[in-house]
């Protein structure tokens, strides 16, 4: 007599067993949401590169594109003057005014809380108002009123600026904020501190985590799907900490929850071998 065996998924044989037996959480400075900086640079070096024209500056003045094509294309009309460099630099002032923008958006928007739709309508008045002015090309007209204001930047600026950046956005958000994070397993939760600051063990019963309440503009505009978690322990290691800046904390959240309901032994406990007398 031979019997049939269904198949099935291992989530509906033993969902304990697929389940995660760590959740690592980690905060993040507030340079995780300096990314649009070195974007928006990098899109600027490359539409300069492209567009932009040749403008040469011989220590005390500035020579004007169309003398500057000659100076490029004759080396012996070159000024002998060690100090002169030719830049590329595109026409358009809207693109200094952009980049002047994103950068002035970020630092105002990771240094202020404004909490809920607030936050979220007046950043977006302001970005259509600023791309609505670049588009019908008055940024040049309205720094004009200012008294003959103009924003140019060359391609070294911007390219300089976006490498940078990048560079500084990867070691903080990928290095040096991962010297400290918060452990979730079965029954316990453990607060790390890789420089010289050991380890922290705290008992999950009793503990509440929760979300706080998010800057939908930082945390889900810059920070895409970041938030703030709040962790209250309770027992005999009473202790409340807010593990700011976490990325995909909705998963996260919904992790820690699971995790935070069982016991050290409740995972082996739960765990079958199909086949196996029950």
């Amino acid at each position: 007599m031979s019997t049939v065996v269904t198949p099935q998924a291992v989530s509906e044989l033993a969902p304990a067993a697929v389940a995660p037996r760590e959740v690592r959480v980690y905060s993040h400075s507030f340079l995780m949401y300096w990314w649009p900086v070195w974007v928006v640079g990098a899109l600027l070096a490359l539409l300069t590169y492209m567009e932009g024209v040749p403008v040469t500056f011989s220590g005390k003045a500035a020579i004007l594109p169309d003398k500057a094509a000659a100076l490029v294309g004759n080396k012996e009309a070159a000024p002998s003057d060690p100090r002169t460099v030719t830049v590329l630099i595109h026409p358009s002032q809207n693109l200094g005014v952009l980049f002047t923008f994103t950068f002035l958006l970020v630092i105002v928007m990771t240094n202020i809380e404004v909490r809920g739709m607030a936050s979220l309508a007046v950043v977006i008045s302001a970005i259509t108002l600023v791309l609505l002015f670049a588009y019908l090309d008055w940024w040049g007209y309205i720094l004009d009123a200012f008294g003959k204001l103009a924003i140019y930047m060359n391609l070294g600026f911007y390219l300089f600026t976006a490498v940078a950046m990048f560079i500084v956005w990867v070691l903080s958000t990928f290095f040096v904020d991962h010297f400290e994070y918060w452990s979730f397993q079965p029954g316990q939760m453990i607060h790390n501190r890789w420089m010289g600051g050991g380890a922290q063990t705290f008992d999950t019963r009793g503990m509440s985590v929760t979300k706080e309440r998010s800057d939908l503009f930082r945390h889900w505009v810059l920070g895409l799907g970041s938030g703030d978690l709040h962790v209250a322990a309770t027992g005999a290691k009473a202790a409340e900490y807010t593990i700011v800046n976490v990325p995909f904390v909705g998963s996260k959240l919904a992790a820690i929850e699971k995790l935070v309901a069982l016991k050290p032994g409740d995972v082996e406990r739960n765990v079958f071998t199909a086949g196996e007398p029950g």
